[in-house]
């Protein structure tokens, strides 16, 4: 059976900046000791929001207020690399974001925020900046990733192209973006090949 399609994302935006933030910057190795996902979300960039020293939260963009109720992250080049620990989307996701605008990401990183029904869409260097500055100047500025139409637009007027893999734009458009769940529903056909199989 297939899952929710996912055809739009819509929420308040926070900008990350920087290039290259990868995997341990997202969720810290320390915090990966855990059983299951839940409860990552509140050391999403941990390192880099709370002063090593004084255990002070920094000027970090996701301890300004005016950004606290944002659901989707917009960032610059490379995001998500590094090492390929699914516990960096999924932090993001628990944290509470729905979708990530970026001007690339890591491919690893990318599979494994698609499985979670969170689209990562890539848009232009100037049109980052562009979203960058209307986020900045309206903090409750409403912005729609738009999976189908390909485009991502605000309520203050942007309209921008961005672009994404055709298997991911696919998969969250059909509900077909778990893998595991499409293991479940094939289980039938599963186990009549494994019957054919002689090594099995």
């Amino acid at each position: 059976m297939a899952l929710d399609p996912v055809p739009t994302v819509t929420g308040r935006a926070v900008f990350i900046p920087g290039a290259d933030i990868d995997t341990d910057r997202i969720i810290p190795a320390r915090f990966m000791k855990c059983v299951t996902f839940d409860g990552l979300g509140e050391f999403a960039f941990y390192d880099v929001r709370y002063d090593s020293e004084t255990g002070e939260k920094t000027n970090h963009p996701l301890n300004d207020p005016r950004f606290s109720e944002a659901s989707i992250l917009v960032a610059g080049v490379n995001f998500g690399c590094g090492s390929s620990r699914e516990h960096a989307p999924q932090s993001l996701r628990k944290y509470g974001f729905n979708g990530i605008i970026a001007e690339s990401f890591a491919e690893i990183f990318y599979g494994n925020s698609t499985t979670l029904a969170m689209p990562c869409v890539m848009a232009g260097a100037a049109d980052i900046v562009a979203l960058q500055n209307a986020i900045e100047a309206d903090p409750a500025v409403e912005v729609t990733i738009d999976v189908k139409d390909l485009k991502v637009r605000t309520s203050s007027g942007l309209d921008i192209p961005v672009t994404m893999p055709d298997s991911a734009r696919e998969a969250l458009l059909s509900g077909r973006w778990d893998p595991i769940q499409e293991l479940l529903d094939n289980d039938k056909a599963i186990e009549k090949k494994a019957v054919e199989l002689h090594y099995v």
